[in-house]
């Protein structure tokens, strides 16, 4: 089964079992996981799911688009060559994949 592990800005992991086709944003929201706001709802037009993606599974994931790099210059914490936006990260059957939340996203 898919698998998302969001690590919180203390250190704390939630391992969360993900429904393929879902975003990583979506995930989190459905199962409570602190530090994901997603204002937006996943329409890519805020920055309130910043996640730092683990590097060992950078390259597992589907290329950046220009839009979404755009949004990651305005996150409240300082965006990193790791930086993804949650809403953008979708689930797949093969996914194992760790993320860190921000302190603060708003």
């Amino acid at each position: 089964m898919p698998t998302v592990h969001f690590t919180d800005s203390e250190g704390t992991t939630r391992d969360i079992d993900a429904k393929v086709g879902d975003s990583v944003m979506e995930t989190a929201v459905r199962n409570g996981v602190p530090g994901i706001v997603a204002e937006c709802g996943g329409s890519l037009s805020c920055a309130t799911c910043h996640v730092f993606v683990a590097e060992s599974d950078l390259d597992g994931l589907d290329p950046m688009s220009e839009m979404e790099d755009e949004m990651l210059w305005g996150t409240t914490e300082d965006r990193e060559d790791n930086s993804r936006l949650s809403c953008q990260l979708k689930i797949t059957d093969d996914t194992d994949l760790h993320v860190t939340t921000p302190e603060t996203q708003v």
